[in-house]
């Protein structure tokens, strides 16, 4: 049991930078694990997370699950109720992925796209994107706590980094995510500890 497994959409896939250079992939590196499975694709909401899990092969149990989904709902504009019922269902399964231990599953925030160079050219109020993304992200955290999943707030760092991504002005580049991984790491050595 010594694999990764990473859940999630454009920001856990890496949407425009080398595998190397991916989150969890960095995770995986920093905490010596043999492997890493990465379930996401850019433009994925919760429901279609969720979909392809069910038609994914899983090998269970895995050391160590992490979980990022929700930008795209609030891009899409589903509401906040929507968000809390279908995460709560991702994150129980992420925990069952994880042989039923809660303490084994890392969940991460998620980011500001509203700061970044595309958030300003979108015609959209990048201050209500900012309140939508903290309401998802406070519901994220809760239910994490709820379920006792660890969780990880990136958002601090891709507001403070706005510039920080590839070509497209959107997505977070392997300078982003090493910053990332610099925050999750200390919790997932945290989690891999936990008897």
């Amino acid at each position: 049991m010594t694999a990764l497994l990473a859940l999630g959409d454009s920001y856990t896939i890496g949407e425009g930078v080398d595998d190397a250079e991916r989150w969890p992939v960095r995770l995986a590196h920093a905490l010596d694990m043999a492997t890493v499975e990465i379930l996401a694709r850019t433009g994925w909401t919760t429901d279609e997370l969720a979909a392809a899990m069910t038609q994914h092969a899983f090998h269970p149990p895995y050391a160590l699950v992490t979980l990022l989904i929700g930008v795209n709902n609030q891009y899409r504009g589903r509401t906040l109720a929507n968000y809390r019922d279908e995460f709560r269902a991702l994150l129980v399964r992420a925990i069952e992925l994880a042989g039923g231990r809660p303490e084994r599953v890392v969940v991460v925030s998620i980011p500001d796209w509203g700061v970044t160079r595309f958030g300003h050219e979108s015609g959209r109020d990048v201050a209500r994107i900012a309140r939508e993304i903290d309401a998802f992200n406070t519901a994220k955290a809760n239910i994490a706590q709820a379920l006792r999943a660890h969780y990880v707030d990136v958002t601090a760092l891709s507001r403070r980094d706005a510039e920080l991504t590839v070509a497209d002005g959107l997505h977070p580049n392997g300078e982003a995510y090493a910053q990332w991984t610099t925050s999750i790491v200390p919790v997932a050595r945290r989690a891999l500890s936990l008897r």
